[in-house]
């Protein structure tokens, strides 16, 4: 294994942070096998892209049956039924009024690219707001939507124009949902008209941000927004999608309706997908040939979506989410850890802070990190200060490998205490 972590620190760019020091060999369901051996219990599902687990087999046939078939042509080259099967059925599921269509790429970053791009072109404005907190993607118009400088925009310049963020409400952070609505107010007062607003942006749950979940009188606050000035509202669900808060999309918790939509990550279940979708009239705004990507929608891609959809209605994932989450919760709430803040989160969607923002206890989430580690748990830390922890296990879990992550929390919480 020491010679595996020299080659990569040799063959790989120092921006290419690793966490672990251990290398996958091989995994199942929430277990990963590392190369000595080793069998860590999965709490990151790859940063939440394994809703239905490592290898589920479903999954894994209808990607393999797709072998056998094509590997790529390019949609927009020679197009395949899959790909529109798939849209007719994410156009049914998505909660957005009116008719519906989407269109697929390949990363989360990609298809939030895409979703201002339609924004741009429909409404023929150039700004956008997002909030701080938010993560959205690492190319330059991803990194200038996401609310969080290090480590992702420092170093890299100038980012793209016309991007403005407002506050998002937070109890660690005393942020109101009144001081998000003004400091929105602010910037058409400050920096953009609302007339020159295509879009606002924002994550129902955010993930990097620290699993903050949007209060319903801020989503309504934000649709009001939107409609008294012409400006399209932006739900990214590219990591609370497919389950993960309890329902298939994390926006189906509020009677609020986005205009658009972007997802990923769990779509495909660990292969490469992503999407858009938005109002009919909405996602027809760009002129033909200006939406697009060589390997965008792939096939393989397609196809594992098409199983993940059908693993989450007859593994009724939705119900086990919350069952799972609400399990969680009661965990964290009966450990009496001083430590804890805040526990928050919708459905399987958890996360602990340690701290405010005052007087963030990152030292403590990454001593629980570790502590975890060592006795075979992998879970990721967040938030503005690194002073949160997420758990993104699989919703296909193993009942008796969820109690034994749960031990294994109780007992890194005692020695990270101790340490």
């Amino acid at each position: 294994m020491g010679n595996l972590l020299e080659r990569m620190r040799a063959a790989l760019p120092g921006g290419a942070s690793v966490m672990c020091d251990w290398f996958a060999e091989r995994a199942e369901n929430a277990l990963i096998q590392a190369t000595d051996g080793r069998e860590i219990i999965d709490f990151a599902g790859g940063i939440g892209v394994l809703n239905t687990g490592h290898r589920h087999p479903k999954i894994t046939a209808a990607v393999a049956a797709q072998l056998e078939k094509f590997t790529h042509t390019a949609f927009q080259i020679v197009p395949y039924e899959s790909y529109i099967t798939l849209a007719e059925r994410i156009n049914s599921l998505v909660p957005i009024d009116g008719p519906v269509k989407s269109q697929f790429f390949s990363s989360g970053a990609e298809a939030v690219e895409n979703a201002v791009k339609i924004a741009r072109a429909y409404t023929k404005r150039n700004g956008i707001i997002a909030f701080g907190g938010a993560f959205h993607g690492r190319t330059l118009m991803t990194l200038a939507l996401t609310g969080k400088v290090q480590p992702y925009s420092a170093d890299f310049g100038a980012m793209p124009a016309g991007v403005f963020h407002a506050l998002y409400p937070s109890a660690t952070q005393n942020i109101s949902v009144d001081d998000a609505v003004k400091s929105i107010k602010r910037i058409f007062k400050s920096d953009i008209a609302p007339h020159d607003v295509a879009a606002i942006i924002l994550e129902p749950v955010q993930g990097e941000g620290g699993f903050n979940v949007c209060p319903p009188e801020l989503m309504r606050a934000l649709r009001a927004i939107c409609d008294e000035h012409g400006i399209l509202l932006i739900a990214d669900e590219v990591q609370s999608g497919f389950a993960r808060t309890g329902k298939l999309f994390a926006m189906e918790h509020y009677d609020v309706r986005p205009d658009i939509m972007t997802m990923a990550k769990s779509m495909a279940g660990g292969f490469v997908l992503s999407g858009v979708s938005g109002r009919a009239e909405v996602m027809d705004a760009p002129r033909k040939g200006g939406l697009g990507g060589t390997y965008a929608g792939n096939p393989l891609g397609v196809a594992a979506a098409h199983a993940v959809l059908d693993v989450i209605e007859e593994e009724n994932l939705c119900a086990k989410s919350q069952d799972l989450g609400g399990r969680l919760v009661a965990f964290l709430q009966n450990l009496n850890a001083p430590e804890i803040t805040e526990i928050r989160g919708l459905g399987a969607m958890v996360a602990v802070e340690f701290g405010d923002d005052e007087q963030p206890n990152a030292a403590f989430a990454a001593k629980v990190q570790q502590q975890a580690m060592q006795r075979g748990l992998l879970l990721l830390t967040c938030g503005a200060h690194g002073n949160v922890i997420r758990f993104l296990f699989p919703l296909t879990i193993e009942d008796t490998l969820f109690e034994r992550a749960l031990g294994i929390i109780a007992e890194a919480f005692a020695a990270a205490r101790a340490a």
